[in-house]
């Protein structure tokens, strides 16, 4: 209350000398305490106030990709990231596609065997309680192509995330009783992948035995039954022996200083001898996918999948593919926005055009058809090849005119495409694009795999640039280049009404997409 008086001698002072009379050309109004201001557009600085000065972009992006090779051949790969969390992992250039002299489900069991005792750590349990101290979480997958370690913790941790990593990837024990753990939850994973009601992972694996029968990317990713006993400490050292070399990996961390990445990976993974001593990579398999074509049937009941109050039908499954093109090469971009534009999902696949719901096998698919009970586009891409293929389930009885349906959505995409339709799927292919690169977990493996891959990173400008020059004559081309494939063909559940895989190739080849006719004479 005291200082009041004097503001109030300021702020009249202040209004004063912003206008000094009301009679000097200038419009004022007239406050209550009878000082008066002018009346200033809000587009126009207010006379004697001090210019402000703006932050300005240089035009380069602030976070870009920074890569360092170590003396022995180790990629390091960073992308800072605001945040006191990071997510830092080892990428491996090995996965089940570089199993065709081993036993299949060596990469199966490295993934189980992951984060286990290792030199340093007695036991998972102590390697979870180190990461606890910071936060962490670790994980491991592996892929047809790629196996990845992963830990995500506070930044202020990486020092020991990284000699945890090290230790992990290099000085695993692989203990008999941790082999014979592993074993029980291989068994238990392949009973499962049986069992479930959602059957895609099963297709995939059946859509790729028959796609690249017996090589590269056709070896099975989960460990064959018959495997399971024969893979043991030797055999694992042997492998790795080949494939984990400082060559064939990257060490990628997202949310961290570079220098500070570089500095722990020279420390922990310079000169690191691992347990199964030095590595031998010219024993690497260099073998390239060489992209056959067939047919992998399995009859199966699925009339029990998934009992209770709300049972899924019995359903027979059908995945045909073309082969596309590996992501190396310059038809990828057009193949990913061919895949969006066919884009699909289940029948009962709720909300708007966000979700889908005017993709081409929503609108000339599931819309049409009421008993199909899904329809969904996949594009699977390697680095020497690519599968492009539809997953299609209705009631068994349907089988033929599902098929027949499926062929002439193949046919279909070699007509031009709407510009509106074409528009749409580049927009949802770079929303879906930028949306799931804002997850740093999801940063970290795009860092890691490009790097792996190609040795530098495309940052998600360039992606969209890219996306944005698709032509509909680009889509017309890879796909009349794609339909020159043998069909790749996975036929899960009751097949009676399958048509031959002669009949779909016949299909795939004529103008309309259409099956032979078939003609009874009893039905």
């Amino acid at each position: 209350q005291r200082l009041w008086p004097t503001f109030m001698a300021t702020f009249k002072r202040k209004c004063a000398s912003l206008c000094p009379t009301p009679f000097e050309g200038q419009i004022c109004r007239q406050y209550s305490s009878g000082s008066a201001y002018p009346s200033v557009s809000l587009s126009t600085p207010l006379p004697g106030i001090p210019k402000p000065v703006f932050a300005s972009v240089d035009g380069q992006e602030k976070y870009e990709t920074k890569i360092t090779t170590l003396e022995n051949g180790l990629k390091v790969a960073s992308q800072n990231k605001f945040g006191q969390f990071c997510t830092v992992g080892i990428l491996v250039n090995s996965g089940s596609r570089h199993e065709a002299k081993y036993p299949s489900g060596i990469a199966h069991f490295l993934e189980k065997l992951s984060f286990s005792s290792t030199a340093q750590f007695e036991s998972k349990d102590e390697i979870l309680l180190t990461l606890e101290k910071h936060g962490g979480i670790c994980d491991c997958q592996t892929s047809r192509d790629t196996t990845m370690y992963a830990v995500s913790a506070e930044v202020k941790g990486l020092d020991t995330v990284v000699n945890l990593l090290s230790d992990a990837v290099l000085q695993p024990r692989l203990l008999d009783e941790e082999i014979e753990m592993t074993r029980m939850a291989v068994r238990f994973e392949l009973e499962d992948l049986n069992m479930r009601p959602d059957p895609e992972p099963l297709l995939t694996e059946m859509i790729h035995a028959a796609a690249y029968r017996g090589n590269t990317v056709g070896l099975p990713r989960f460990c064959p039954p018959e495997n399971v006993e024969k893979i043991d400490r030797k055999l694992l050292h042997k492998y790795l022996q080949s494939y984990y070399c400082p060559q064939r990996m990257v060490l990628a961390g997202v949310g961290v200083e570079h220098e500070q990445l570089v500095q722990c990976a020279r420390k922990y993974l310079l000169n690191v001898k691992p347990v199964w001593g030095a590595s031998t990579p010219a024993n690497v398999d260099k073998s390239v996918a060489q992209y056959t074509g067939g047919i992998v049937k399995m009859v199966k009941d699925m009339s029990d999948v998934s009992l209770g109050p709300t049972p899924i039908p019995e359903l027979t499954h059908i995945m045909i593919g073309l082969e596309s093109c590996s992501f190396l090469e310059d038809d990828f971009i057009p193949f990913a926005v061919l895949n969006m534009m066919m884009g699909g999902g289940g029948s009962f696949s709720a909300g708007g055009p966000g979700k889908g719901m005017f993709t081409r096998l929503y609108l000339n698919v599931l819309n049409r058809h009421h008993w199909m009970y899904n329809a969904t586009s996949y594009h699977h891409s390697y680095e020497d090849s690519g599968l492009l293929c539809i997953h299609a389930s209705a009631d068994p009885r349907q089988v033929r005119e599902m098929v027949e349906i499926i062929t002439r959505e193949f046919i279909q995409m070699t007509g031009t495409a709407g510009e509106m339709e074409l528009e749409r799927a580049k927009t949802q292919l770079k929303s879906m694009l930028m949306m799931n690169l804002e997850s740093r977990p999801v940063i970290f493996e795009d860092v890691g795999r490009q790097v792996l891959a190609t040795g530098k990173r495309k940052l998600p400008h360039e992606l969209c640039e890219l996306i944005s020059n698709v032509t509909a004559s680009d889509i017309k081309r890879v796909t009349t280049k794609m339909l020159r494939s043998k069909p790749a063909v996975a036929a899960l559940g009751d097949l009676t009404e399958l048509p031959s895989y002669e009949d779909i190739q016949a299909a795939l080849s004529s103008k309309d997409g259409r099956l032979p006719r078939i003609y009874r004479l009893f039905r």
